[in-house]
């Protein structure tokens, strides 16, 4: 992957950034958290972080938009069961808050008038912080989203599931190869809830994620490639570039 240090905030440095003036500001956000055994911790950054650096390059190639990718944040809200496995931080909403609230702030200051989330952790939450913000910031439009359901998993792997499963694992192939040792991986076997409402989704309770996974992935990551991965994170990036190209064109309403 080229480094692109007009738009890539973790590899440029000011004598490339002061001149210019950009449009967007793309967050990458997810978490530090194990991915079965074959996936980094910070597996949902470094995605997250790579989806937002091709959208932005993708973007400025079609539209003319110039977009700075922040460094990604990697303080992650985890579920019960997560916590206690070794290494894996759990950021409480208050401390994602306040992270995003300086970050706003900062950008604000400087004149920045636009921002989208790119998250790459399912227990990221960001709807109500926005809601906030929006009141304290009136005129600093923030968008979320998560790169792995912009487009529907099912139309471009085989048996998706929903953590360090084929598609999270095939989207690293893609961008990082020497990040993934397939042969390592668990099967990503996981209980789903006994109680049938839950299953339906007729309410909402976190899993416990050591009831869950004995391997810490949910689904089966062994059909991953990185064809897969790279067919699948082209398609977002260009759902990503016509979002970027359109928030700062043009009105939302």
């Amino acid at each position: 992957m080229t480094m692109n240090k007009e738009i890539d905030l973790s590899v440029s440095c000011y004598g490339e950034t002061r001149e210019l003036v950009y449009d967007l500001v793309l967050l990458p956000w997810g978490a530090t958290e194990p991915h079965n055994l074959h996936l980094p911790y910070l597996t949902d950054c470094i995605l997250a972080h790579a989806i937002a650096v091709d959208a932005a390059e993708r973007s400025k190639e079609l539209y003319g938009v110039r977009c700075m990718v922040m460094p990604p944040v990697t303080m992650g809200s985890q579920n019960p069961g997560q916590r206690e496995l070794p290494f894996c931080i759990h950021a409480r909403y208050e401390t994602q808050r306040a992270i995003l609230t300086d970050i706003v702030a900062s950008l604000h200051t400087q004149g920045i008038r636009k921002m989208v989330i790119i998250n790459g952790h399912g227990g990221n939450n960001f709807k109500n912080m926005i809601r906030d913000l929006s009141v304290d910031y009136p005129d600093f439009l923030i968008a979320c989203s998560e790169w792995f359901a912009v487009l529907p998993a099912r139309e471009y792997f085989d048996r998706p599931g929903d953590h360090a499963d084929e598609v999270e694992t095939s989207v690293m192939m893609h961008y990082h190869p020497e990040l993934v040792n397939l042969e390592e991986a668990g099967e990503g076997k996981y209980k789903p809830f006994a109680i049938s409402s839950l299953q339906e989704k007729v309410a909402w309770i976190p899993r416990n994620w050591q009831k869950v996974s004995e391997d810490t992935g949910i689904g089966d990551p062994r059909l991953a490639t990185a064809e897969k991965g790279k067919r699948y994170a082209g398609a977002v990036v260009e759902k990503y570039a016509q979002l970027l190209g359109e928030l700062a064109k043009g009105d939302i309403y």
